[in-house]
């Protein structure tokens, strides 16, 4: 910066400014940020107004819209009652028609009894169900190639000797294709400390018993 003389304001000395060479430089540089700011905003309003779907193929939710909902969990489906129950048989019973017994549903001997009615042994359709559901998951394609060997191994083979082994829950059903059967064994009786509870409730005073 340089001075000189005011011959017309009695002599005092008034500053000149000269141009700094670097503003120009700086005053570009932020008009530029400035103009990417402006376009950033604008990518982020168009992002936040896209629907949904442009975000699925990245497995991303729409920005600004509620997450999607997870799936249900299964539940064992004697903890089902009434439609759910029904609904939930009906297709267990569809997966053990048209693919359990076609291809694992060994003849049916006194070593591997069945029932034409297993759907009303409990036990069988609890099996039964858990097995479908560990058939689902590893068929997945989560579950790697080694998914459907590790079904088999782990969980086919146990569930089918505990279903229809000699002594299981289907032993005094059909033995022999020409003879359907259906029986439905007593189970054991409540243990003795029970019976004692419900005897000690029974004999208070004022109580009913049903």
């Amino acid at each position: 910066m340089s001075e000189s003389v005011d011959s017309h304001n009695g002599g005092g000395l008034e500053p000149i400014r000269v141009p700094d060479p670097h503003l120009e430089g700086i005053e570009a540089s932020v008009r530029k940020l400035m103009e990417q700011s402006a376009q950033q905003a604008q990518q982020l309003d168009h992002l936040a107004s896209a629907p949904a779907s442009a975000f699925a193929a990245f497995g991303l939710p729409g920005l600004g819209g509620p997450a999607s909902a997870a799936p249900p969990e299964p539940r064992p489906i004697l903890e089902l009652e009434g439609e759910e129950y029904e609904d939930e048989l009906d297709a267990l019973s569809d997966w053990v028609d048209d693919f359990l017994l076609p291809v694992y549903g060994a003849e049916v001997t006194t070593a591997a009894p069945w029932c034409l009615q297993w759907q009303e042994h409990s036990d069988v359709v609890a099996w039964l169900h858990a097995l479908w559901l560990a058939y689902q998951q590893h068929k997945d394609p989560e579950a790697g190639l080694s998914g459907l060997l590790v079904w088999h191994r782990d969980f086919l083979t146990h569930t089918m000797v505990a279903v229809r082994g000699p002594g299981g829950p289907l032993s005094a059903c059909m033995t022999s294709p020409d003879r359907p059967a259906h029986r439905l064994l007593p189970g054991p009786p409540p243990s003795a400390r029970t019976e004692k509870a419900n005897a000690s409730e029974a004999d208070v005073p004022g109580e009913s018993t049903s």
